[in-house]
Formats: structure tokens, sequence, C-alpha cells
């Protein structure tokens, strides 16, 4: 039976709902697991490490389609809520011609300072060399990146999840086919791991827009758009904590790794990119499932069904919850094998992956719940409190967690920090969620 977001939702129904979502974003952060494990396994240590150092930088770039994805996705489905799909679809529409249009100007800009970024993040001589190499041919393919982000939040707005887990599995599926052939069967290396990377976003960002430009059976539609620069602002306000989370996590992300590089060397950065991206598909889990979510609470806020928002808003929490306690048993009982996966060619590296991931996994019990705190509040169409919890999680509490736990525990504290970050994390939104418990009636 399908899905609605006008239902009363149970368990149940919220899994079916968020799947396709959760199983979207999962598919998506493989991207960069693929080319992690070909590049680590198949070109060197020292690529590796290229790949994980210039990584940032580029997710920096795409972050602006979580942004307009997010963002307009809970301004159209407010507006559907409102009973107008005439002009749901005219923002649908002006979000997506504008993404495609950031995307060139963004593509440009990256090719241009990508050299004078790696230099900044500490790459010299053959490791600068191979962050130039990955990247620029990754960026070639910008505009298709964020499109990508972008309709992953749309198609559960459009209800259309499935179609959209359907796209992004085929996307992945390509990704992980092309990295195959071009690192472990031809002789590419690097350029081979970013061309798969870069063919993948093409097919998730492109055969979106084709569908929603033709008659389809979605709630949404291409067509012609005029520049409304009100609703423009309330999508930017809307996705700003989504951006702000992904440009926030990159810039940790780097300052990261030049902490590792002063405390450990090369060893230390290309065990934090382990961790990366095995904490890539965990966010995934919660970064969909809020993003699967999202549409209903907006809907259901803005038709005035205060009683179903209060049990989406109650349901969704419970949810979060068994999520995390259910991550970290799993990161804990696989911090090992999935060390010996990536790395295991190398003793000293392994045994330093897998120790730090022991420890990192503590956070996966935490930041679910500030990742579904600024969600719930972009879907309420409040931007500046989904951009302020965002902000304390992924920039203050994160930058001071990895400059002060060194001074306190020396190499031991770069682990710690992420795990200590997001425990101030969830008590910022714990007080955010009581604050604004009388204004929204949650």
């Amino acid at each position: 039976m399908k899905i609605q977001l006008s239902d009363h939702f149970t368990y149940q129904k919220l899994l079916r709902l968020t799947l396709p979502s959760m199983v979207m974003l999962v598919v998506t952060s493989i991207y960069s697991v693929v080319d992690g494990f070909f590049v680590s396994n198949y070109v060197g240590k020292t690529p590796f490490a290229a790949v994980n150092l210039i990584m940032p930088f580029l997710m920096v770039i795409g972050s602006i389609g979580f942004m307009m994805g997010t963002g307009g996705g809970a301004l159209i489905a407010k507006t559907l809520g409102e009973g107008r799909p005439e002009r749901a679809n005219r923002i649908f529409s002006m979000v997506v011609y504008l993404s495609v249009a950031f995307g060139v100007v963004l593509m440009a800009l990256g090719l241009l300072f990508l050299r004078p970024v790696a230099c900044f993040l500490g790459a010299g001589d053959e490791l600068l060399e191979n962050c130039v190499r990955y990247g620029r041919v990754v960026l070639l393919a910008t505009p298709a990146y964020i499109l990508q982000f972008e309709f992953q939040c749309l198609f559960a707005t459009a209800n259309k999840p499935g179609l959209g887990l359907f796209i992004t599995v085929a996307a992945g599926l390509t990704n992980a086919v092309l990295d195959a052939l071009f690192v472990a069967v031809l002789p590419w290396g690097l350029e081979g791991a970013a061309a798969a990377t870069a063919i993948g976003q093409c097919v998730g960002g492109i055969l979106p827009l084709i569908y929603f430009a033709g008659e389809n059976g979605s709630l949404l539609r291409l067509g012609r758009a005029s520049f409304d620069g009100r609703a423009l602002l309330q999508v930017c306000l809307n996705g700003s904590s989504e951006m702000l989370s992904n440009i926030a996590a990159s810039v940790v992300g780097m300052l990261y790794n030049l902490q590792l590089l002063r405390y450990i060397g090369e060893n230390g950065v290309a065990a934090y990119g382990v961790l990366m991206y095995l904490s890539m598909v965990f966010n995934a889990i919660f970064i969909g499932f809020s993003v699967g979510v999202a549409p209903v609470v907006s809907y259901h806020y803005g038709a005035g069904n205060q009683a179903e928002f209060r049990n989406m808003k109650r349901r969704c929490f419970a949810t979060v919850a068994a999520f995390s306690g259910t991550m970290f048993v799993l990161a804990l009982l696989l911090a090992k094998p999935l060390a010996a996966l990536f790395v295991g060619y190398d003793r000293e590296l392994f045994d330093l992956t897998a120790h730090a991931f022991l420890i990192y996994s503590g956070s996966f019990l935490f930041f679910g719940f500030t990742i579904y705190t600024s969600s719930f509040f972009t879907a309420l169409n409040n931007g500046p409190v989904s951009a302020a919890v965002s902000f304390l999680r992924t920039l203050v509490f994160q930058v001071a967690a990895v400059f002060l736990m060194p001074l306190l525990m020396d190499m031991e504290g770069i682990w710690w920090s992420v795990a200590v970050a997001e425990l101030l994390a969830l008590c910022a939104s714990l007080c955010f969620l009581k604050g604004f418990q009388k204004q929204y009636g949650y």
C-alpha cells in the first residue's frame, strides 16, 4: 500500500517510509569507501592518504546540494500541506535550475584553487601531486554531484523514495564496477578511481533530472520557473544547517589531518581516512532517516495536524535511540575486521586504525540525536535553530576538542575528541528541544 504524507505513522510505516532514503545515503557514502578500498589495496598508502586529505575540500563544494535539497524539500512539503501544488512545483523548478548554475561556477572555482588548497592542507611533493590528480577529475562532475545530493532529498518530498533508491543504487553500482575495472584491471590508478566516482555521480544526478523533466507520477515536475527571492531565501535558511554541517565537518576533517600529520605522520592521516569512510556510512543512516521523515513532519506542521505532529516527533526520537545503540555494538564487534579490509597489508597501520576505531565508536551513541534534532527544526522551517545545532556540533565542539584533547592526552586525545564533542552536542540539542517545546507544541 502506498504511503502518503498525510498518513498516520506507526513504527512499521515509519521504517517503510525512511528505508529507501537511508539506503540511498548509505550507497552514496560507499562511493568514497569503494574508492578508498581500491586505492589503498591497489595503488598504495601514499595515494590513499592523498584521497583522504583532499576529500574534505571536495565535500565542501558538494554541500550546496544538501542545502538546496533539504531546505527546498522542507518549503515544498510545507507548501503542499497548505494545498498549493502549483507554487510547490515552481519552487522545485527554481531550486533545480539554480543548483545546476551553482554547480558550474563551483566546478570552475574548485579547479582553479585545487592545488593551493592541497598545499594549505599540508600536502607536499608526491602527496600534493596525488591530491591534484584525484581532485581535478572528480571536480568535472560537480554539477551532477550537487544534483545527486539534492534529488536524494527531493525524491522523498515527491513521494517517490523507491525510485530515488533505485537510481542511487544504480549510481553506486556504476561507481563500484568502474572502480574495479579502472583500478584493479586497468592501470589507471588514482585517475581511474576518480573517474569511476565522477561517472557514478553523473548517473545519480542526471537520471533524476530526466525523470522530473517529463510526465511522471510524482508530486513534482520540472517546468517553467520565475525567480522568487523570498522563497530562495527561505530555502537557504531552511537548508543552511545541512550545508553548514557538511562544510564544518569537512573543515574539521582538514584540522584533524593537520593534527595527525603533526602528532603521528602519514599513517595517522591514512588511519583517520578509514574512520571517516566508516563514519560516513553510519552517519548516512541517520541523515537518510532524517531526510526521509522530514517531508512528513513539514506536511503535518503546515496542515496543522498537531496530534500526528507530536506522534512523529516521539516515534522518530525513539527510532534514533534504537539505531544508536545498534551501531555502537556493531562498531565494537567490527573494528578489527573493517580495519583489516582497508589496511590489513600494513601491520603497524592496522593496529593504529583498529585501536582508533574502538575509541571513535563511542561517538555513535550520540551523534544520531543531534543530526535528527537539526533536521527536525529544518522540517519546521526554523533554519536559524537548525543551523545553530549543526554549528555547535560540527564546528565549535569539534574544533575545541581536536585542539584541546591532544594537549591533555597527547595522540590518544585526537581519537577521543570526536566522542567528547558529540556528547557536548547532544547536551546542546536537548536544551534547544526543551526551549522550543511550547512554541511548537510537540
